[in-house]
């Protein structure tokens, strides 16, 4: 039988609720002085390597990030990458699929969510793959803060025209400036794609949008 090596893969609970606030609790129990248990938490969507989150989090020290990859063996090597370096109080990954988990994420318990570079299949028959669409916008307005931010990035300049569409006819975001599309954004923190696409001198089309879809 061949050994797994992500056997042990980090995961979130299978059953019930998910408060992505207690999983930071099991890596530093009895460490409720580091932050508020009401304080929502960031969400990043497929991490990958993870750099983005541990440069999130180097640059804002009272945020705490959560991720979700679906391929175990990234969610292990980033989740323990972040306990080494000290972020393992602060950031999480967890490898599970985000359309299953995300329907039992606590209401109104994310600050911000971050979908950077997705959906990497362009044929017809991969569309029932695609992260992004209604029922992902319907439940990440659900679990985000009223007035909670939704960054999402894609150097695919169709696909940019295809989020903007998605988003707007959900009625459940509405862009931050004047605009979705962005010329940066504020989180001191780039994807590995992103920073590439930006070394090689190639546009990124970035949106921003603030929820106005939670029930107050």
């Amino acid at each position: 039988m061949r050994h797994d090596p992500y056997a042990h893969c980090p995961r979130l609970p299978e059953e019930g609720e998910i408060d992505p606030r207690s999983v930071f609790l099991e890596q530093a129990p009895g460490a409720q002085s580091l932050f508020c248990l009401t304080d929502p938490v960031e969400l990043e969507i497929g991490p990958g390597r993870g750099w983005f989150t541990i440069e999130r989090l180097q640059y804002a020290p009272s945020v705490r990030v959560l991720g979700v990859e679906v391929r175990r063996k990234w969610a292990t090597i980033v989740d323990e990458r972040l306990k080494k370096r000290g972020l393992g109080t602060r950031g999480r990954v967890f490898a599970d699929d985000i359309r299953l988990v995300l329907p039992r994420f606590a209401a109104r318990s994310l600050s911000v969510a971050y979908v950077h570079f997705p959906d990497p299949w362009w044929k017809k028959r991969h569309n029932k793959r695609l992260v992004v669409g209604q029922e992902l916008l319907v439940e990440l307005s659900r679990v985000l803060v009223p007035g909670g931010e939704l960054l999402i990035q894609t150097d695919v300049f169709e696909r940019a025209d295809e989020y903007e569409r998605i988003v707007g006819e959900s009625g459940l975001f509405l862009p931050i400036e004047q605009t979705a599309r962005v010329l940066d954004h504020p989180y001191g923190a780039r994807s590995p794609r992103e920073r590439k696409a930006m070394e090689n001198g190639l546009p990124v089309a970035r949106l921003r949008y603030k929820n106005v879809g939670a029930q107050p």
